[in-house]
């Protein structure tokens, strides 16, 4: 990318939580390519850490539900390459769960890998980029389940609809040296999908949304290189909806017994 259009990241360093695999991955990739350095953090080491633009990313295993594992992760990127440009709240997700019996240690578990994992990193990593002269950037990968009604999602909904809201007001706080933009991210096709998914059920989702197709992880780390970018220089506290126009959920999955 040229640097005029203000998509080339060629000495940034960004974090991407969960970027080993799906739309993390995806979006690991898209910054690699556009030029930046990044680390990636999972629990578990991938079989192959993403790789574009002649650069690997770099890896630290951690859990992001435990404060002092965030720090370490935001201590090897400092040591590495002494600057934190990017955040990207990734790690999330959540199995389908019957709200009526759900447990409240599983309510809990899901809240806290999706809500307040991202908020302590976000702490973190604002303590980092307010420090430098151009500042940072957050962007936080929220859910469709977070602004509209999707049946054994309650805990997972209502943890992204506060991370929507936490997205606001953190722009307010953080600004003018880092901004905050979520994403909101409609049904993509990730090989995890496609696993478990037949054929007429991937074609019954893609009949449902306007642009009749099932989003691509590209498609998501196009708008997070966006927002991370100064081309989106005048854009903060911004919730985007990236969902080929869906106006609700393509699919509803049966809630199984815990």
């Amino acid at each position: 990318m040229a640097p005029r259009d203000g998509l080339d990241f060629t000495g940034k360093v960004a974090i991407v939580t969960g970027g080993c695999r799906g739309v993390g991955r995806g979006i690991t990739e898209r910054f690699l390519a556009a030029g930046a350095e990044v680390v990636i953090c999972c629990r578990h080491e991938p079989e192959t850490v993403p790789t574009a633009g002649g650069r690997t990313a770099a890896f630290v295993a951690a859990d992001v539900r435990d404060p002092d594992q965030i720090d370490a992760v935001i201590a090897f990127t400092n040591e590495r390459f002494g600057r934190l440009d990017v955040l990207v709240n990734n790690a999330g997700g959540a199995p389908p769960a019957d709200t009526a019996t759900v447990s409240p240690k599983f309510t809990t578990a899901i809240v806290t890998l999706n809500l307040i994992a991202p908020f302590v990193f976000a702490q973190r990593a604002f303590a980092v980029m307010n420090g430098q002269p151009d500042g940072g950037v957050i962007v936080n990968i929220s859910s469709v389940s977070g602004i509209r009604p999707s049946p054994g999602t309650a805990a997972y909904g209502a943890a992204k609809a506060g991370l929507n809201q936490m997205t606001r007001i953190l722009a307010q706080e953080f600004a003018p040296k880092v901004r905050v933009n979520a994403i909101v991210v409609g049904q993509i096709l990730t090989p995890g999908a496609a696993s478990v998914l037949s054929e007429e059920m991937l074609a019954q989702a893609a009949g449902t949304i306007p642009m009749r197709r099932l989003g691509d992880v590209r498609d998501i780390a196009a708008c997070a290189l966006y927002l991370a970018s100064p081309a989106s220089s005048w854009v903060t506290g911004r919730v985007v909806e990236v969902d080929g126009g869906a106006d609700a959920a393509p699919l509803t999955f049966p809630v199984p017994p815990l």
